[in-house]
């Protein structure tokens, strides 16, 4: 048993390191439909990157449609700074539209740079609430959610958390830093056990239940100082959406994304590589992964 675990259930965690995943090659007769619809709600006055990242790297990720929802007040900025691949759509007034262009996706990411304002706390919960397919939820969306865990236990479809350790301190009440990541995720996913928990830093930890009383541990091992900055999270959170509704897990995302930050980091320098360098090198990265 690793260092720091304990049985904290029916059964032993056995955490494995993640290796280098295999793709699945694409049929030659496939169209945009078989490769995914991501619907992002992100975006707020101030935080105008976030969403423009999470698109661009959901597009370079692979989903077939990549659609971005956001507030009315944003969006002509939005709509100049996405990438020209992805769809940007702004919020109406009614929650309602907001769920039914939501619905139409096969996963919805929610949370980067939203702002935690009284008027999306609405829609996000809405959006929890009733959505049956799987979410992502990243920065705001957490915050938002940490306020009212209970709605996660009340989901039905797959809900993909990805906190940073102060995120995670704010869902739990705990510390950051937190002192043993492994157990402490194995601990969250065992108390919310229809989630998948992605708990970030050196040696990304993704936590999921097995379904026969045990969690499953994955430890990251690709990814470098470089990424330490605003964004790389975006775009990690777009990515894993675009994988998802490709069929793949969230620790091949995790995979992906750092080696990614690896290639950038080769060719500009783990100082000077930007995120936006990260989010190029995500073909680059998954061609490496591609089945022979």
């Amino acid at each position: 048993m690793a260092d720091g675990m304990e049985k904290t259930g029916q059964r032993d965690m056995r955490p494995v390191t993640v290796g280098r995943p295999v793709l699945r090659s694409r049929r030659r007769e496939a169209h945009k439909g078989d490769f995914g619809k991501v619907f992002i709600l992100a975006g707020s006055k101030g935080y105008t990157g976030a969403p423009c990242l999470a698109a661009r790297a959901a597009v370079r990720g692979g989903a077939g449609l990549v659609t971005v929802a956001v507030r009315p007040d944003i969006y002509p900025i939005i709509a100049a700074r996405c990438c020209e691949e992805a769809m940007v759509q702004p919020i109406s007034e009614s929650c309602e539209e907001l769920l039914a262009r939501a619905r139409r996706a096969d996963a919805v990411l929610i949370g980067p740079g939203l702002g935690q304002s009284r008027w999306m706390e609405r829609r996000v919960l809405n959006l929890l609430s009733d959505l049956t397919c799987p979410v992502i939820l990243d920065a705001d969306g957490l915050n938002i959610l940490s306020r009212h865990i209970d709605v996660l236990d009340k989901r039905s479809a797959p809900t993909i958390l990805t906190p940073h350790e102060g995120e995670f301190a704010r869902l739990t009440g705990g510390e950051a830093p937190v002192r043993d990541r492994l157990d402490e995720a194995s601990r969250f996913v065992r108390a919310h056990p229809g989630c998948t928990l992605v708990l970030k830093g050196h040696h990304t930890v993704t936590a999921t239940s097995d379904g026969l009383g045990g969690i499953r541990l994955a430890v990251n091992t690709t990814g470098n100082p470089g990424m330490a900055r605003g964004g790389s999270g975006d775009a990690l959170a777009g990515l894993m959406a675009a994988l998802w509704v490709q069929g793949e897990k969230p620790e091949v995302a995790v995979w992906i994304h750092g080696r990614a930050g690896d290639l950038a980091a080769e060719e500009k320098g783990e100082r000077g590589m930007t995120v936006g360098d990260l989010i190029e090198a995500i073909p680059y990265a998954m061609k490496e992964c591609e089945e022979e």
